[in-house]
């Protein structure tokens, strides 16, 4: 039929109208079975999964209860075990904060030298975006995302620019907003505490081991141990065998030093022989270039001698 759909919307929109008027009327279960009574009329109400109807908040005196990962501007913890504040002031936070409404003012000792805490630190919750970048980027867990959003104020500087102490929360108040994630940290920070305690036994124990086998040793040294060990290892010669090893090294040199003159009385016979004794080598290339010569020489001097004839 023509105009269907219109009619099931509307249709729809009638039982939510009638679900709400009826959930304010009944008692059970009750709009305000979960919430909690704050006393001068004013509840915080957590409105079930299984509830139907539309839940309306009397804001202000009503406030429904918010999840556990709603963020709205940073907060800065503080410590309570340690007593110190987990800011370093490294500002990491204020590099990556996109709309850059964070800056940090380290703070520095007596001597004039900066310290690991900051001086002043400061965010314009008037331009904060609630991203949690500054929470996620955070190296020491020291800045969170708190639930406070009725900032709501008539002038925005300075009242929306806040300092240190304004931002500044214990650290109970984290672990009431955010259960779950500081439950999470706990176990991670308690793991790596345990990881660095096993590191540090071990360190001890290879130290001490160090240590033992070093005395051990300065010890067998006192006692002349390592000299019974060579000895033991390197027995001694009597006389009668170093008298023999010399003997044997005497003879040896002596053959080497005849052997040594021999040679070199042939070396030098041989360098005194005359160099007429050795045959030279003759070229057969040189010989036969030398006789044409003659040959030519020869001929020249017979036509020579025919030119005189002939003249005369």
């Amino acid at each position: 039929m023509f105009g269907s759909g219109l009619l099931k919307g509307l249709g729809i929109t009638l039982k939510h109208f009638t679900d709400t008027f009826s959930d304010d009327r009944q008692k059970v279960p009750s709009r305000y079975q979960d919430s909690r009574d704050l006393g001068d009329g004013r509840r915080v109400i957590e409105q079930p999964i299984t509830q139907e109807g539309l839940l309306t908040i009397q804001y202000p005196e009503e406030k429904r209860l918010l999840p556990e990962r709603f963020r709205y501007i940073p907060m800065l913890l503080w410590d309570t075990e340690k007593n110190e504040d987990r800011c370093t002031a490294c500002g990491i936070c204020a590099k990556v904060c996109p709309p850059q409404c964070i800056w940090i003012v380290r703070d520095i000792d007596e001597k004039g030298k900066p310290v690991t805490r900051p001086a002043e630190f400061y965010i314009d919750a008037a331009v904060c975006m609630s991203c949690s970048f500054c929470a996620e980027f955070c190296p020491f867990d020291a800045i969170k995302m708190n639930h406070d959003y009725e900032l709501a104020v008539y002038d925005r500087y300075p009242q929306l620019v806040y300092n240190k102490a304004e931002l500044t929360v214990p650290l109970e108040y984290y672990a009431a907003l955010w259960p779950t994630q500081f439950a999470e940290e706990q176990a991670r920070l308690k793991a790596e505490a345990e990881e660095e305690a096993r590191k540090a036994a071990e360190k001890a124990r290879a130290a001490e081991e160090k240590a033992k086998a070093k005395a051990a040793a300065d010890a067998a040294a006192a006692s002349g141990a390592p000299a019974a060990a060579a000895g033991a290892a390197k027995p001694g010669r009597t006389k009668e065998e170093l008298d023999a090893l010399r003997k044997q090294s005497a003879a040896k040199a002596a053959a080497k030093k005849a052997d040594g003159g021999a040679e070199s009385v042939a070396e030098g016979a041989a360098e005194a022989a005359p160099v007429a004794e050795a045959p030279a080598a003759v070229d057969p290339e040189a010989a036969a270039k030398k006789a044409r010569l003659e040959e030519l020489k020869r001929q020249a001097a017979e036509k020579a001698k025919a030119r005189k004839e002939g003249g005369s």
